[in-house]
């Protein structure tokens, strides 16, 4: 793929043009982590495996768009629409319990599925 001068500028300003989406992603990824940690500390683990799980995922996925979206990548709307997809499964699942720790994670996650759906609408694409 040969990039012009044009898109070799709009990939370096990925990072600043993306930047809320990317802190959310991050702030996302940690509050998953979290969770999944706290989680594990519950009396009824069992009943707590799929909002772990959720959050694993939600916290890697989360974690890989940060990076292409601080990247300029031309993949970036693409991988913030999953995350977005992720983010809303990990927060209906969150929201389904009274914990301190997963009712945070759910309002966090909703935030970023939001965050990332804005990508939709940022006009950057490296391969125009």
């Amino acid at each position: 793929m040969i990039i012009s001068a044009d898109n070799l500028k709009k990939t370096m300003t990925g990072y600043h043009h993306y930047k809320s989406c990317i802190e959310a992603c991050l702030r996302c990824a940690a509050i998953c982590s979290h969770c999944a940690s706290s989680c594990t500390q519950e009396e009824d683990i069992k009943m707590m495996a799929r909002c772990i799980q959720l959050d694993m995922e939600c916290a890697a996925i989360c974690y890989a768009t940060a990076q292409l979206l601080s990247m300029g990548s031309s993949q970036a709307k693409e991988m913030a629409m999953i995350c977005a997809q992720i983010c809303d499964d990990c927060s209906a699942e969150c929201g389904k319990h009274s914990n301190e720790h997963c009712r945070e994670c759910a309002d966090v996650c909703h935030n970023c599925a939001n965050q990332c759906r804005n990508i939709e609408h940022t006009g950057i694409h490296v391969n125009d």
